[in-house]
């Protein structure tokens, strides 16, 4: 049983971080590098705080993990130092912890009984802490090898698309026993995992290492190849019996009616993130620096959060970050976001602790430029949001205007879905109204024998989302293939995460 005192007397600790005046000056990761023993035991003193509740919110699918990452069981093997045995029960329900570990803000914790009352509890398990670390020991262990299926199916399924949701089907799928093809139009596997998130928060040899892992299962990769194009749907379907589509929503939303848009130094977040990656991969000097720079990322999400730290660490002279919306209490509002949905509440990220300014309640109204058409400064003006008899959201300018400084500005104001690809419209599919692909509850959609799983058919989400539609999706082409699956199927998808309307 777990152990009854444990978070009476452990206090909570989070993963310790390096030095902001260290870490902004390189692009590793911002954890500090610990001896692994020392941390192994760290880590097993908090796992003494979870209660092993009789109705475990924290994997609940719609307050928690969406995977059903079974969280009391093995964060009780870490207390009892049964790596190996907790390595096995967390790869059961999720293919890539070290994914999740590093990057999921971890709703399972905003759903952990222990976060009912902080004052009384100290705050929630370190769930996250404690995924991160065991996967961790598995990969010193060389816990983790390819599983490789003992029959089979003398089936082909292709995945296009190598982000989570792709590689999570792609692997359940090999290791049914088909034979799987996944084609990815970049020259490296990973989709955004690789190019959208920054080095500093996920280092990319954890990727390299489960593809490595794939391609010892059976799984083959297809790199450069822009399916639609490079590849015709023709020779794709008369290669593959199913094709899954988990090709991400990359489209950008973007706000070209500002004045001022198209000068030089306004940029999509994306446009500033890939290079930046791809110079950390050793491609070169990215071409859009914020190196000297005074920055403002307008967008107050994730993604702004990501061009903050990048922007931190490519030297920039200042960098603001605006966000429309009145700054969030640092506290959860019961009344707003009750226990156990996610709280409302002001987050810092690694990003937001190493600096940089938040400005709540403005928008940008036009940008300014100098002679030769590049930006140098943006008119703002203090905003309100309100909302017209359909619910949309209309921002309104409420007081002066004021000018700042701006030599590069970037949008991070999310994404609109899926692109409008000749792959789409060769298969007959168009996107829905919120730009997502939709499908039946097999996952597959109008076109026979075509799946679609991740941001494509959810809308930009989660790591563990996108990892927990992948394997259920696979699912679905298991039983389209044979007529029946024993493949898991953790959400369905029409599944929502808990949240008060």
């Amino acid at each position: 049983m777990a152990d009854p005192r444990g978070f009476l007397e452990v206090g909570k600790t989070e993963a310790p971080t390096r030095p902001v005046y260290e870490r902004v000056n390189d692009w590793r990761e911002v954890y500090v590098d610990k001896d692994p023993d020392k941390e192994n035991q760290h880590v097993s003193e908090q796992a003494r705080r979870c209660m092993d509740c009789g109705i475990p919110f924290c994997h609940s699918g719609s307050a928690g993990c969406p995977l059903g990452n079974l969280i009391p069981e093995w964060n009780d093997l870490v207390r009892r130092g049964r790596w190996d045995a907790a390595s096995d029960r967390l790869h059961a329900t999720n293919n890539f912890p070290e994914f999740t570990g590093k990057l999921c803000p971890a709703p399972c914790e905003a759903a952990c009984v222990l976060s009912i009352s902080h004052a009384t509890t100290g705050g929630s398990v370190t769930i996250k802490r404690i995924e991160k670390t065991i996967a961790e020991e598995a990969w010193r262990e060389g816990l983790v090898v390819p599983q490789t299926s003992a029959t089979l199916s003398g089936k082909s399924v292709a995945v296009v698309g190598s982000g989570p949701a792709g590689l999570a089907a792609a692997q359940q799928l090999t290791r049914a026993g088909h034979a799987v093809t996944v084609y990815e139009r970049d020259d490296r596997i990973g989709g955004l995992l690789r190019y959208g998130i920054p080095e500093y928060k996920m280092q990319k040899s954890d990727i390299d290492r489960r593809i490595a892992q794939m391609k010892g299962e059976g799984t083959e990769f297809v790199t450069e190849c822009n399916v639609g194009e490079d590849l015709t749907v023709a020779e794709l379907r008369d290669r593959h019996d199913a094709v899954v589509l988990a090709v991400g929503a990359l489209k950008a939303r973007d706000n070209p009616e500002v004045p001022g848009r198209e000068l030089g130094g306004v940029h999509l977040a994306m446009e500033h993130l890939v290079p930046a990656n791809r110079e950390c991969e050793g491609d070169g000097a990215s071409p859009i620096s914020a190196h000297g720079k005074h920055v403002v990322i307008i967008g107050g999400g994730d993604t702004g959060a990501d061009c903050l730290g990048t922007a931190h660490r490519q030297g920039a002279a200042s960098v603001t970050q605006l966000d429309y919306n009145p700054e969030l209490p640092p506290e959860r509002d019961e009344n707003l976001s009750p226990w156990p949905t996610w709280p409302l509440i002001l987050r810092d990220s690694a990003a937001h602790v190493e600096g940089g300014e938040r400005r709540y309640q403005v928008a940008v109204q036009r940008f300014l430029g100098d002679d030769n058409g590049n930006v140098t400064a943006m008119v703002l003006a203090e905003v309100t949001v309100e909302r017209d008899d359909n619910g949309r959201r209309n921002v309104v300018p409420v007081g002066d205007e004021f000018e700042m400084p701006c030599e590069m500005a970037l949008f991070a104001i999310g994404f609109e879905g899926v692109e409008r690809t000749a792959l789409l419209t060769d298969l007959e599919l168009a996107p829905n109204g919120r730009g997502a692909l939709s499908c039946g509850s097999d996952w597959q959609t109008d076109t026979p024998g075509v799946f679609v799983c991740g941001d494509a058919h959810r809308g930009a989400s989660l790591v563990v989302w996108a990892i927990a539609e992948g394997r259920a999706a696979a699912r679905g082409v298991d039983e389209y293939l044979m007529g029946e699956s024993d493949l898991p199927s953790p959400v369905h998808p029409a599944a929502l995460p808990l949240s008060v309307r």
